[in-house]
C-alpha cells in the first residue's frame, strides 16, 4: 500500500513536469546517439542542424527546432539537472504550454534576431564571412528566457535587484564575447518582456523555492561561461536597479 501511494505521488510529480520529463529524455537520448557514432559523423550531424547563417539561407528553417535538442559537448548529464530544475519550475508556474511558448520564444527569436545581426555585420565587413558556418546548437537562448520569464514571479520587493543582477551578469560577458553572448541577453530581455504576460505565483513553497535555487545556479553559468567579472557585473546591475527603483519611488511620493 505505501509503495502504491508513493508511485502514484511520484506519477503525478512526473505528469505536472511532463513537458520538461519528455525533454530531458530527449536530450540524453540524443546524447548518447551522438556519442556511440563517430567524431566525423558526430561533426556533421551538429553542422547540419546548426542555426547558422549558412543553414538558414538555404532554408533549412527546420533547425530552428532541431537545435535544441544538440548539444556539441558529451556533458549533458553534468547540466541537465540544474536545466531540469530550471524548466520544471517554469512548467509548475506557467503548465506546460506556457513553457513551450517561452522557451520557444527564447531559442527562436533570439535566433532569428542574431541571425539578422549577423547578416548586417557580415554584409559590412565588422565580422568574417566564417561566422556564416559556425555552430549554434543549444538549449541556452531558452533556456536563459525561461530564466528572464520568471521574473513576474519574484516578489516585488525583490524584482529590480532579480532584473538588474541577470542583466548585469549577461552584459558584462558580452565584453569580447562571440554572438552567442548577445544572443542570452536578447533572450533574458524577451523573457523580462513575456514575463508579465504569463502566470504568477505569489506563495512560494519550499520546494519553488529549491528549484529556483538549482535553475538559478545553472543561468549563471549558461550566462557567464568563464568570465570572472560576471559577479561584479551582476552585483552593479542589481546595485544600480535599486537605485533607480528608490529613486522612482521617491519621485512619486514627492509629487503626491
Amino acid at each position: 500500500m505505501m509503495w502504491s501511494q508513493t508511485a502514484a505521488r511520484a506519477w503525478c510529480g512526473v505528469a505536472s513536469v511532463r513537458v520538461t520529463a519528455a525533454y530531458a529524455v530527449i536530450l540524453v537520448a540524443v546524447s548518447l546517439m551522438l556519442t556511440g557514432i563517430s567524431p566525423h559523423a558526430r561533426d556533421v550531424v551538429v553542422s547540419q542542424m546548426s542555426t547558422n547563417l549558412h543553414n538558414l539561407a538555404r532554408g533549412h528553417w527546420g533547425t530552428l527546432v532541431g537545435s535544441a535538442f544538440v548539444s556539441e559537448g558529451d556533458d549533458v548529464c553534468f547540466w541537465l539537472p540544474g536545466l531540469v530544475c530550471l524548466l520544471a519550475l517554469g512548467e509548475l508556474i506557467w503548465c506546460s504550454k506556457g513553457l513551450l511558448v517561452t522557451f520557444a520564444v527564447g531559442h527562436v527569436g533570439a535566433t532569428l534576431i542574431v541571425a539578422a545581426g549577423l547578416v548586417v555585420a557580415v554584409e559590412s565587413g565588422w565580422v568574417p564571412f566564417s561566422v556564416a558556418h559556425a555552430t549554434d546548437v543549444g538549449i541556452s537562448y531558452g533556456a536563459v528566457c525561461v530564466l528572464g520569464a520568471l521574473t513576474a514571479s519574484i516578489p516585488p520587493s525583490w524584482r529590480p535587484a532579480w532584473v538588474g543582477w541577470w542583466l548585469g551578469v549577461a552584459l558584462v560577458t558580452t565584453l569580447g564575447g562571440d554572438f552567442t553572448a548577445f544572443g542570452h541577453v536578447l533572450a533574458l530581455v524577451l523573457g523580462i518582456g513575456l514575463s508579465f504576460r504569463l502566470r504568477s505565483i505569489a506563495n512560494w513553497t519550499p520546494m519553488h523555492v529549491a528549484l529556483l535555487v538549482v535553475g538559478a545556479a545553472f543561468g549563471y553559468c549558461v550566462l557567464s561561461g568563464s568570465s570572472a567579472t560576471a559577479v561584479a557585473g551582476g552585483l552593479s546591475g542589481a546595485l544600480s536597479a535599486l537605485v533607480v527603483d528608490r529613486y522612482r519611488d521617491r519621485s512619486a511620493v514627492m509629487s503626491r
